[in-house]
């Protein structure tokens, strides 16, 4: 549904995006995370249209973008920006009818309540867009982007400035559009927000440096601990664990070691433990966080933290 395949663009001589390709298939969400800098911008706005790539393709829906499809693609593509991009002195309402015209929609007024009623902005809909807070802009301006029910949506931060509630509520909403058939591209800062909603999860840093299911990315480091969580009480195994490392640390009857070899060490000690009397209810390699997998391999990339 979305393809980028070999995107590269300059500005003057600083490359901003290094021959990117992906792809983000029917009723797929993925999340696009990358220090500031990164390029997650820039190629959003190539895949939306809004700038020509230097080198590579972009093909939504089966179409391939270029002048003479370029209408034809964003016909199927919902893109929220970074700003919300309100006409402050336009209403809500008035906001959106614009937007309805330009996609040509048959029944503008119906598309505008459906939407409305969707992000609960009915009673907004007469407000002038400079009287919204910044969630609410934000709210209208993802409103915007599902009006004419594209087939590809591009989102830059679209939880950013919403509270908790609301945050919840478009996740809710992407999970309705993915279920419909729609692909999802979301750019996002927040770890934990791309872990919540994405089948998949790329790292950008000028480069393409990682794209692959949350899980399979977290494996790729291998802590060297052992979690090791004990029946009744776990101070009484620390003696056995402790001889495997001396700096094993226990809370709330868990048990996190640093053993040489996991493979190799496991059986061991789950033989000591075993020949003490402990009740091991579960023994198993730690699996770092996202951010930690993240920042690896964003540190590799530019030898430095972000």
């Amino acid at each position: 549904m979305i393809v980028a395949a070999g995107l590269t663009r300059r500005f003057g001589p600083r490359v901003a995006v290094e021959d990117v390709s992906f792809e983000v298939g029917r009723s797929e969400i993925v999340a696009l995370l990358g220090p500031n800098g990164a390029g997650k911008t820039t190629t959003l706005r190539m895949l939306a249209g809004l700038i020509a790539p230097s080198a590579g393709t972009v093909a939504i829906d089966g179409l391939t973008l270029d002048a003479s499809t370029a209408n034809s693609v964003r016909m199927r593509i919902g893109f929220l920006t970074e700003a919300p991009g309100l006409w402050d002195r336009l209403s809500v309402r008035e906001n959106l009818r614009v937007y309805a015209r330009l996609y040509g929609l048959a029944a503008p007024e119906a598309a505008i309540d459906r939407v409305l009623s969707l992000f609960g902005l009915v009673d907004r809909a007469s407000t002038a867009a400079v009287e919204l807070s910044k969630g609410m802009r934000q709210k209208v301006a993802l409103a915007r982007a599902l009006l004419h029910e594209p087939r590809a949506l591009l989102l830059d931060e679209p939880t950013s400035g919403l509270d908790p509630e609301i945050r919840r509520s478009v996740r809710r909403l992407l999970d309705e559009r993915r279920a419909s058939g729609c692909s999802i591209l979301v750019s996002t800062h927040d770890l934990d927000e791309a872990e919540r909603i994405a089948d998949r999860v790329a790292v950008l840093s000028r480069r393409l440096l990682a794209l692959d299911r949350p899980a399979a990315l977290r494996r790729r480091i291998k802590t060297g601990r052992l979690v090791v969580r004990l029946g009744g009480d776990a101070n009484a195994a620390m003696d056995v664990l402790r001889r495997f490392d001396p700096q094993a640390t226990s809370e709330d009857g868990v048990v996190t070691l640093r053993v040489a070899d996991i493979d190799r060490d496991t059986p061991d000690v789950v033989a000591a433990l075993a020949a003490a009397g402990a009740r091991v209810l579960e023994i198993r390699p730690e699996v770092p966080a996202l951010e930690d997998v993240y920042l690896s391999l964003v540190v590799k990339n530019t030898g430095q933290a972000t």
